[in-house]
């Protein structure tokens, strides 16, 4: 089979008059550079080698981009980027980086939207269809949604509008019998009933809702592909063509390990061991190890106890073993924060003590639940955010600071900010044992650290501040992770003889006046964040000093989506390191 050029691959027209050998060449040619780019660099694995043939398939039968193709979570979409005059980045070392790991209409016309999260592109396509119908167009609308989508809220109210569509609308489900990790829901209980029966059986979700309705059972085979893409070209009217992929196919680790290679750091091709992982005892803990570790012992303790995730168990440090041995209370509820919430909701209602653990970027999507359904009703739940960090995920689809602004300002909501693992589990510990407030944890950061110094309490459900250290010059006041950061720039300060008070406010939904009102004859009080300024902590302290004479400064990020930043550079940007701090004093 002769070997395809895949530099000469600038756009899909460079494609559609290839042969079937020739696309076949061009897959194995594909699969191999995205090998050794996901080897080498990191990023989502699995997805995007169970996608190579479908998405061949696809720019071949559609006339992308007049036909428009839209994806659901788009870190599926790495073969779309090479076909799209994107190829260098997955062939040429020199510019791994030149695009983002999800769709962006910055980087070209061939995708519609910078999406990040689940669920969402069924319904942004039948808006697309409709705008389309409305203005008398004949183009295809091409949806494809999997990789666990299909549990998100939003997925089924697109499905459930899109089935009105009197017209060309297509939906691509991609069953690889994965999420992130493995799938829960009824609903991939009927796809694995479609799958055993060769898509014949009575009960279908996609019939029952109005869709006309295709499977094809090996979703890797291009022949097969491009027959059944042919076959729904130019339809008049909507359709679910179901196919199913092998996820990871072509690395046999990745194919036998789903959910560690969903998404990976570098890696030896042929192990799967990842490089420059330390199996140092001395290597400090993340929370998320931490975190699972406490957990499982609170749920031997109570049971009562139950954790739930929405489909990122890993990130809560909840392994398959682990998961297995805390059993049914630990409860997976599908890529739906949506429904999370309201689950944890209805754990309260019947006596139960639930943690829920969020990616912080992710929390977003439940913003109605945690207004209503928790805070409004008080109900005394838990929830652990992850990764709520400005050196968390850094794709402008992954930003996670936005979350002090998002749900510390909602009433009845205890929003709390730890600086170190102790306080942290105090404060975990307290809010499982309460049942008066709900609760938001902040995890400070990523790695665990100690401060065996720090106060801890046996109730936070007031909201004194603690003042660690006394001054008399300028109050430094250092919200969660930023605490450490303030704590060093108040010793940088003392080595120039200024005195600085040193405060962790631990609550930053509710206001400590009593502490705030000793600092009105400072002359300059500072406060630090790791969160976007707007909405946030530091503003809250501004307006209530905004008529005492100290000058109050706010220091964190700005309301602004930055994409792939360094780290280092934005903490300096926004003013945020110990020397910038000591230096404004």
């Amino acid at each position: 089979m002769k070997e395809i050029d895949l530099s000469e691959i600038k756009s899909p027209a460079d494609i559609r008059n290839m042969n079937l050998e020739q696309l076949t060449a061009l897959a194995a040619e594909m699969r191999s550079a995205l090998l050794k780019k996901l080897s080498a660099h990191g990023g989502h694995v699995g997805p995007n080698l169970g996608m190579v043939e479908a998405v061949i398939a696809l720019h071949y039968v559609f006339d992308t981009p007049q036909d428009k193709l839209v994806f659901d979570v788009s870190h599926q979409t790495y073969p779309h980027k090479m076909l799209t005059g994107r190829m260098a980045a997955f062939t040429n070392p020199e510019h791994y980086d030149d695009v983002t790991g999800y769709t962006n209409p910055r980087e070209s016309e061939y995708d519609l939207y910078s999406l990040g999260h689940t669920s969402s592109a069924v319904a942004l396509a039948a808006g697309i269809a409709k705008g389309r119908d409305l203005k008398g167009g004949r183009e295809n609308v091409v949806t494809v949604i999997g990789d666990g989508s299909l549990s998100g809220g939003v997925a089924f109210e697109g499905l459930d509008y899109g089935a009105t569509l009197d017209s060309n609308f297509i939906v691509i489900v991609n069953d690889n019998q994965m999420s992130i990790a493995e799938n829960h829901g009824g609903i991939y209980e009927n796809l694995a009933l479609l799958r055993n029966t060769n898509g014949e059986a009575e009960t279908n979700l996609f019939r029952s809702m109005g869709y006309d309705y295709r499977y094809l059972n090996y979703g890797n085979d291009l022949r097969s592909l491009i027959e059944m893409f042919r076959s729904v070209k130019n339809i008049n009217h909507p359709i679910v063509v179901h196919i199913n992929t092998m996820k990871g196919l072509g690395l046999p680790v990745a194919e036998a390990d789903k959910e560690t290679f969903h998404f990976s750091a570098p890696f030896d091709l042929k192990t799967g061991a990842l490089f420059n992982e330390s199996d140092s005892a001395d290597s400090p803990e993340d929370y998320s190890e931490h975190f699972a570790k406490h957990m499982l012992c609170r749920m031997k303790e109570n049971p009562d106890v139950v954790t739930i995730t929405a489909g990122t168990p890993g990130v809560m440090g909840f392994d398959k073993t682990r998961r297995e041995e805390a059993g049914r209370r630990f409860v997976d509820v599908g890529i739906a924060e949506q429904g999370g919430v309201d689950v944890a909701a209805g754990l309260t209602k019947a006596g139960l003590r639930p943690v829920v653990g969020f990616v912080s970027s992710f929390l977003q999507r439940a913003y109605d639940q945690f207004s209503q359904d928790i805070a409004l009703n008080k109900q005394p739940a838990t929830f652990v955010v992850f990764y709520g960090t400005m050196f968390g995920m850094n794709d402008e689809t992954h930003l996670g600071f936005f979350d002090i602004a998002l749900l510390s300002n909602i009433p009845n909501l205890l929003f709390l900010a730890p600086t170190c693992v102790e306080e942290f589990d105090a404060m975990l510990d307290w809010s499982i044992k309460q049942t008066t407030l709900p609760v938001v944890i902040r995890i400070p950061g990523t790695t665990a650290t100690s401060n065996p110094e720090i106060k801890v309490l046996d109730d936070y459900s007031n909201a004194e501040y603690e003042v660690v250290r006394q001054g008399e010059d300028v109050a430094l006041i250092g919200a969660g992770l930023m605490f450490n950061t303030m704590k060093s720039a108040a010793d940088l300060l003392a080595k120039r003889g200024i005195s600085a008070t040193l405060i962790n406010p631990r609550n930053l939904s509710t206001l400590d006046t009593k502490t705030l009102d000793t600092l009105k004859n400072y002359k300059t009080v500072i406060t630090a964040e790791d969160g976007i300024i707007d909405g946030g902590f530091g503003q809250k302290v501004a307006s209530y000093l905004g008529e005492a004479p100290v000058k109050v400064i706010n220091l964190g990020l700005p309301k602004e989506f930055p994409n792939r930043y360094n780290y280092a550079e934005l903490q300096k940007k926004c003013g945020l390191t110990p020397e910038q701090i000591a230096e404004m004093v």
